[in-house]
């Protein structure tokens, strides 16, 4: 017996993958879930090879994790890395397809304890921005115009002595009040914000008209006081105007975007809220040549008219004497005057009577009539020619009629005959024997008896 071949179930296929594809997609599964991550860490191993790239690796005390960071980001640095060094790390992660190492590509780096600050630092700035602190509506104007200005910094700090300097070298009249303060430590932001608190308490009794709060340079640990929330509300709060004079010109502080304005050192904020001496001095010596040429110009114009008038004073009979002379000359002007006055008179009456003797009623009847007379003759001249052209017509038209009239027919031979009712004789049918007809010719007319009637033949075909 034959045995029957056996059924075997086909079991489905299972998906394998190469390392490299396996090695791809884990890093496109890094990449797309972990784009942006930051890791704080302790460098070890770090290698920097010819190619500009830096390896290294970021541990703390249970795990560490390879790191690559490439040229064209590593140079934008402001530190060199080294080994032991605390650092926070940004970037993203991925697989090195090569080795299947899990890495971190690095996009920047900053040392730990800075970078801390700064982090903190740039989230109070952008809530504090968010809330509206920054806004320019908020800001008072400041200018040089300030009689008494309160300065809140360290007394025996260097920005002190700058910024008064500045002031007692600028514009000496203006008052003064420092309100001393720990500007570094974990105590200087209170003694800030009670300083504010203060200044603005005690304004209007000292007559205080803007703040300045102030310090010299330092790193970033060194200014964090004027990073305080704390004092940046404080400033905010105040109804004095606040300028704010913290560190360099490179430094910014919370405070620097709060305040009504930014000095870029303490010793500037002095030079933005003074007013120069030596200008008043340019001005008062300015004011004082215009007085002077005033005084000389009044001067001399007072002498030009006592001059005159000494020239106006003359002896009584010179007077007389001239005031005669100006009667003898209006008597003449007076004279010449009624003259022309009886001229211009006599040449108008002149004038009325010629417009007169022009409007006349028999002048318009004299010239009514040589008007009529022209328009009679104009008229007897259009009615010979109309004469003339309707006679012309008339002999045309008679000649056209005389043209087409029976009597010229009648006088080249033929005749015209009449039957008893005096109809047109045409047809010989029509006519009787024994009837009478009336023949008209040229000159004349001729009366017959008809004997004989002949019928017009009628026409046979070929």
């Amino acid at each position: 017996m034959l045995e029957s071949p056996q059924t075997t179930t086909a079991e489905p296929t299972e998906s394998v993958l190469s390392v490299s594809s396996l090695n791809r997609l884990a890093r496109s599964l890094l990449e797309s879930n972990f784009p942006a991550v930051a890791v704080e860490g302790e460098i070890s191993n770090l290698a920097m090879p010819a190619s500009g790239h830096w390896y290294l690796t970021l541990k703390d005390k249970n795990s560490q994790l390879r790191c690559a960071m490439f040229r064209n980001r590593n140079r934008l640095l402001k530190f060199r890395p080294d080994n032991g060094m605390q650092v926070v790390i940004r970037g993203r992660l991925s697989i090195y397809e090569g080795r299947g190492d899990y890495q971190l590509i690095a996009d920047s780096m900053e040392e730990a304890g800075d970078g801390a600050l700064r982090r903190a630092f740039e989230e109070l700035k952008n809530k504090l921005q968010t809330e509206g602190l920054f806004d320019a509506e908020h800001k008072q104007e400041v200018g040089p115009e300030f009689q008494h200005i309160g300065i809140i910094t360290s007394q025996t700090g260097a920005a002190n002595r700058d910024m008064l300097t500045v002031f007692k070298r600028r514009f000496p009249a203006i008052r003064i009040t420092l309100f001393p303060v720990t500007v570094q430590g974990s105590e200087a932001p209170a003694e800030i914000v009670r300083a504010i608190s203060l200044a603005n308490e005690l304004c209007t009794r000292l007559g205080l008209e803007a703040l300045i709060l102030g310090r010299g340079g330092g790193s970033l640990e060194d200014l964090q006081a004027f990073n305080e929330e704390s004092v940046a509300r404080a400033i905010f709060a105040s109804e004095l105007p606040i300028t704010s004079a913290v560190g360099h010109e490179i430094d910014f502080t919370i405070a620097d975007f709060v305040a009504d304005l930014r000095a870029p050192t303490p010793s500037a904020a002095a030079e933005l809220m003074s007013p120069d001496q030596q200008d008043y001095l340019d001005y008062l010596t300015g004011y004082q040549q215009q007085l002077l040429t005033s005084v000389r110009n009044k001067i001399g114009e007072q002498n030009s008219n006592l001059r005159w008038l000494t020239k106006q004073l003359k002896r009584p009979d010179r007077r007389l004497m001239e005031h005669a002379q100006t009667l003898d000359r209006l008597e003449n002007q007076m004279r010449r005057a009624i003259s022309n006055k009886v001229q211009r008179v006599d040449a108008e009456i002149a004038q009325r009577k010629r417009a007169l003797f022009a409007s006349s009623p028999l002048l318009r009847l004299a010239e009514t009539g040589r008007r009529i007379q022209a328009e009679l003759q104009s008229l007897n001249s259009s009615m010979q020619i109309q004469l003339q052209r309707s006679s012309s017509q008339l002999e045309q038209l008679a000649r056209s009629l005389n043209a087409v009239s029976p009597l010229q027919v009648l006088a080249r031979g033929y005749s015209i005959t009449y039957t008893e009712a005096g109809e047109v004789l045409q047809h010989a049918e029509k006519v009787k024997i024994k009837d009478t007809l009336r023949s008209r010719l040229a000159a004349g007319s001729v009366v017959s008896v008809v004997t004989e009637v002949q019928p017009e033949p009628e026409e046979k075909p070929d």
